[in-house]
């Protein structure tokens, strides 16, 4: 958790320092570290003005990794996918029929979730079943959509 919050607050640093953040950089650090500091009560890190460039370099390597993790969630049937597999381990059938796209489609995307550790696997009998691979993701998959529903006018 506390390895996830320092990555992306490192996205932030090194997009403040450079002096351009794209909107949505702001939003998704934003509503993380306040997940975070709200859910564990952690004091949220501080940054002192002048950063040296040692210490920028580790909060690019930083960034470099917590951009890695928001692009393999940055595809609309990817985070689909979480979702319903916070809340119970599903096969890649009852996720093909919850979301009515085909096979393939499910299978690939699950493919690349694996490939980047957000998901796991479990094999019972001929049956695969995929659930979240970290409840850090659960907690930020909770957060983001958690600021679209409060905007929904329904």
């Amino acid at each position: 958790m506390a390895s996830l919050s320092a990555d992306l607050f490192g996205l932030f640093l090194v997009f403040r320092q450079l002096g351009t953040m794209p909107a949505c950089g702001y939003v998704i650090v934003a509503v993380y570290l306040k997940c975070i500091q709200q859910r564990f009560r952690m004091p949220l890190p501080k940054t002192e003005p002048g950063i040296t460039g040692q210490e920028l370099h580790k909060l690019a390597v930083r960034a470099h990794e917590a951009s890695d993790l928001l692009k393999a969630m940055a595809h609309q049937t990817r985070l689909l996918i979480l979702c319903i597999l916070a809340n119970e381990e599903k096969t890649v059938s009852q996720i093909e029929e919850l979301l009515g796209i085909q096979q393939a489609m499910v299978s690939q995307q699950l493919a690349r979730l694996r490939m980047e550790g957000l998901v796991n696997t479990r094999r019972a009998g001929r049956m695969v079943y995929y659930s979240i691979g970290n409840a850090n993701l659960t907690i930020f998959l909770d957060s983001l959509f958690g600021m679209f529903e409060a905007a929904d006018p329904d």
